[in-house]
């Protein structure tokens, strides 16, 4: 492989290591240089290249900031197994799974109770409002006996947006509307029971009316309770099924 770069156009000689870096980079990608081969030697890339040793060096450097070579003290540069993925949060998650829906109720319990009782203090006018209407649109969801969860998750949105923190809804935008993964409590009696509406909604209200009032530890408390009263209904489907098998 020769490469010869054109000093002409790629001063300064930062450019030049970017280029250099992003060869090598390409041709360990591609499996030219395979891991565990040697690079080859620093002169020979120099020539090569046709850049300075300093520019190689910098190059060599920025593949080994990114876990692609190392260098091994009198034997030269060698090539790494490509580095694994890194599995960010909340991308393994399994909403089949009822012990996943309940990890995450846990986390949100102590997300969102927070968020609630702020909400209490710092809500407008307007955020209150929305809160409202997305109250009215899980009730009328349960009633016509479809899906709650775009309804559910937008009224928890609006709770951690009248937080007036931008950071809550930050969280519950990065977990996705997951967090409210109400298909497996569909799947059974108790979602399309005129007792679990009722309950449901009556959670909700208690939250809602806490946040209205400007009651910061109430609107805390009816959150827990609405969020451990969730954890309770998964637990008894986890239990169910548990028997099942």
């Amino acid at each position: 492989m020769t490469v010869q770069l054109d000093d002409k156009t790629s001063r300064p000689s930062g450019n030049l290591v970017l280029r250099v870096s992003k060869i090598l980079r390409q041709s360990i990608q591609s499996g030219e240089f395979k891991p565990g081969e040697r690079l080859p030697s620093e002169a020979k890339l120099t020539q090569e290249y046709g850049v300075s040793r300093t520019v190689v060096r910098e190059a060599i450097a920025a593949l080994r900031s990114d876990g692609l070579v190392e260098a091994r003290q009198g034997a030269g540069v060698f090539v790494l197994d490509a580095p694994q993925p890194e599995i960010m949060p909340f991308q393994n998650l399994n909403y089949e799974r009822i012990s996943s829906v309940i990890e995450l109720l846990e986390l949100r319990t102590g997300v969102e109770v927070e968020a609630a009782g702020l909400a209490a203090l710092r809500h407008s006018p307007q955020q209150e409002e929305k809160i409202i209407d997305c109250h009215q649109q899980i009730l009328a969801c349960l009633e016509r006996g479809e899906p709650t969860t775009a309804a559910d998750f937008a009224l928890h949105l609006a709770i951690a947006d009248a937080a007036n923190n931008p950071r809550f809804r930050e969280f519950l935008s990065m977990i996705g509307s997951g967090v409210i993964p109400r298909a497996a409590l569909q799947t059974g009696q108790d979602a399309s029971s005129g007792d679990y509406i009722a309950k449901l909604h009556e959670e909700h209200g208690a939250i809602i009316d806490a946040i209205s009032n400007g009651d910061e530890d109430g609107a805390r408390e009816a959150m827990r309770r609405h969020l451990k009263g969730s954890q309770a209904r998964y637990r008894a489907i986890l239990r169910r099924s548990q028997q099942n098998i």
